[in-house]
């Protein structure tokens, strides 16, 4: 299929935001969007030229592959281009608004703003399944494995859970009203394949049953609009036990955080960030304050966000 630029369009913006994937009880199938901060990615259609390149990465310290075949966001514009071919060249500026190895979806948040902003560019739309089956693509190349659990909420924002593989299929799955979200991410690294090789090649039966009943509880207490059985039911028996030792001081956040009234804790992705769920917005601010303590003790800075869940997603910036 053949694809024209939009017109008087030659540049375009996208912002994606950060997000936070397995939520305790769902591993590879739960995430969801946070507000407040995230990647942007500049496209600009280069006539007289030809392929991806990436001419310029900042917002970290950290440095990122320029290689088309290594960067999440080259790979899924390459992805995407496959199916809407262009007669020019692209050219890729990355704004990193989110830590590498924080457990906030940085890798898919650069893919997802790449091509939601190569489809700016067209002058068609391009369905969101297809955006997100090339944006999984891209988010590969960090994670080393085909997962939309930060893919998924990163593009169509609020909560969602990834049904099937092949083919991609993807849910969005309510909030409860009122609920509020506190990150705060130490100031520690944790590469996402590194956190992958650490899990358990094998669960039991019993632990996947008792999982499988804590999953199917958290989604029925979502759809009935029920905060305190949403945290009820977020519990992590797959990942947690082999994720937490990596963290410093993890389990008195946990304990501090539902001592300061949140209503579970646990690991953003694969760490070394953590995340409540508060059921009050006001206490929102002490939980963030228990948390932030907990991690000093142990002389970590951190940073921390609290707010709503962010239903929007990813989308141009005008």
């Amino acid at each position: 299929m053949s694809d024209h630029i939009a017109p008087q369009l030659t540049t375009v913006t996208a912002f994606a935001p950060a997000t936070v994937a397995n939520v305790a009880v769902g591993f590879d199938v739960l995430g969801f969007a946070v507000g407040g901060f995230g990647d942007r990615v500049t496209v600009h259609a280069r006539p007289g030229t030809q392929g991806v390149r990436i001419e310029q990465i900042q917002g970290i310290p950290d440095p990122l592959p320029l290689e088309p075949e290594r960067n999440t966001a080259s790979v899924a514009i390459q992805a995407m281009l496959a199916d809407h071919p262009l007669p020019f060249g692209i050219a890729l500026e990355i704004e990193k608004g989110i830590p590498l190895g924080s457990g906030m979806g940085g890798s898919a948040a650069s893919a997802v703003a790449a091509v939601v902003a190569l489809g700016g560019l067209l002058d068609a739309p391009v369905p969101a399944e297809q955006l997100l089956r090339y944006a999984t693509a891209g988010e590969a190349v960090a994670s080393g494995a085909i997962h939309a659990d930060n893919v998924a909420p990163c593009l169509l924002g609020g909560l969602t859970a990834v049904v099937d593989t092949d083919p991609l299929d993807v849910v969005s799955i309510p909030v409860p009203a009122g609920l509020s979200v506190v990150v705060v991410h130490p100031h520690l690294k944790i590469e996402t394949r590194a956190a992958r090789l650490s899990m358990p090649r094998e669960v039991s039966v019993v632990r996947h049953v008792r999982q499988s009943m804590h999953l199917t509880g958290f989604l029925h207490a979502c759809f009935r609009d029920d905060a305190a059985q949403v945290g009820r039911h977020m519990v992590d028996l797959i990942a947690e036990d082999a994720r937490a030792p990596l963290i410093p001081g993890f389990k008195d956040a946990r304990g501090a955080a539902l001592a300061a009234g949140a209503l579970s804790l646990s690991i953003a992705g694969s760490g070394p960030t953590v995340f409540a769920w508060v059921e009050d917005h006001e206490v929102a601010h002490s939980v963030e304050s228990a948390i932030r303590w907990t991690f000093q003790q142990q002389g970590i800075a951190c940073d921390a966000w609290s707010g709503p869940v962010n239903r929007t997603g990813a989308h141009l910036c005008r």
